[in-house]
């Protein structure tokens, strides 16, 4: 028995070597897998808003930056002196505006004041009517009255008199309301004038509101000669140095979001069907082939770019040649949310990793996206 002992030792490692061997092959056939993984992350470019000479750079290429830290300063004093001037114009134009409201308060004032003398002048007219009335018939009275010899001439005389000084008031009562509806027509073409010129009124106003814009404009341009990091995460790609001249709109630098690192797994179209998102998901990277993560589905690419058929010369599709006995599955992106990630893995974007998909496995509890540091 001794003598076959290390047969069946043997043997019995050969069978378990087998064994495991086909339960990794029943595992890869049911459960999706690939090795064309990629880490990914968001990068965000950092793009000054403003132009300027860039006076402080407290940063180094692949640092570590909190959210709201300085990644750099431009020089804000030409922004200091348009905010300055900017609040001067502002001034002005409160100023203007007030000044034109007054003469809009003048003007109503002087129509006011015209409304009422002409309210006075007709007044005046009909007290006026009624004394020429008067007048008139005790002159006619004593015309009558001096062939009988029951007046004097010299009664006459003033009864004419009398007469013809109220006719004299009346047409300068008439003159007065003339004048003063022509000073009312003036002052009411004038003060539409005003108006116009000074436009809607309080905030409103389109001077005021001008002046406030720029003022607006001319604060945030000297905010935006600080530039602060938008996310936690490293600084990449600094393409300036300290005194160079930042350009508005121009990217400057990019840093990576480590809120959001992600694994994209590259499946074949034929493994897609056998993957759903929250499937369970377990990867390891190149650079780790020891450790692994965890993680689930998050989703399922819909298309991916085709490479026949895109325009070539003349705009006629440009289709390769292929052979009808040899059909390569296409590649879909699968994105897959982390979960676990050993402490002693630092995640950067670009490290290649294979993916294994657990089908049927979602429903599990979901975890937030882990942070690399």
């Amino acid at each position: 028995m001794t003598k076959y002992r290390k047969y069946i030792l043997t043997g019995l490692i050969v069978f378990l070597a087998l064994l495991l061997l086909v339960l990794q092959f029943w595992r890869y056939l049911n459960n999706p897998w690939t090795r064309d993984g990629k880490v990914q992350a968001d990068i965000i470019q950092v793009t000054p808003r403003v132009t300027g000479q860039v006076v402080e750079l407290p940063i180094i290429n692949n640092q570590f930056v909190k959210a709201g830290e300085l990644l750099f300063q431009i020089d804000p004093r030409i922004y200091e002196a348009a905010l300055e001037e900017a609040k001067a114009e502002y001034e002005e134009a409160l100023d203007t505006y007030r000044a034109q409201n007054k003469n809009v308060l003048a003007y109503e004032a002087r129509i006011r004041e015209s409304i009422a003398n002409i309210d006075l002048a007709k007044s005046n007219i009909g007290a006026l009517d009624a004394e020429v009335a008067r007048t008139k018939a005790e002159y006619d009275r004593q015309r009558e009255l001096l062939p009988q010899r029951a007046t004097s001439v010299r009664a006459l005389q003033a009864a004419q008199a009398e007469y013809e000084s109220t006719i004299e008031y009346r047409a300068g009562a008439e003159a007065s309301l003339v004048e003063s509806m022509a000073t009312l027509e003036q002052s009411q073409a004038e003060l539409e004038q005003v108006r116009a010129q000074l436009g809607a009124l309080g905030a409103d106003n389109p001077g005021v509101r001008a002046a406030f814009a720029l003022l607006e404009q001319a604060r945030l341009n000297l905010e935006y000669t600080t530039v602060v990091a938008p996310v936690t995460g490293y600084v990449t790609n600094i393409d300036f140095r300290y005194g160079d001249q930042a350009v508005a709109n121009q990217p400057a630098l990019s840093v990576v979001d480590i809120s959001t690192f992600r694994i994209d797994g590259f499946f074949r179209e034929t493994f897609v069907r056998r993957i759903a998102p929250g499937d369970k998901a377990f990867m390891k990277l190149m650079a780790y082939p020891h450790l692994e993560l965890e993680g689930y589905v998050e989703s399922i690419g819909w298309g991916i770019a085709r490479k026949d058929g895109t325009a070539g010369n003349d705009l006629l599709p440009m289709v390769d040649p292929t052979f009808d006995w040899i059909r390569l599955a296409q590649r879909i992106p699968v994105r897959i949310h982390l979960t676990e990630v050993p402490e002693s893995v630092k995640l950067r974007v670009g490290f290649t990793s294979s993916v294994l998909v657990m089908s049927n496995s979602a429903g599990t509890e979901q975890d937030e996206p882990v942070q690399s540091q």
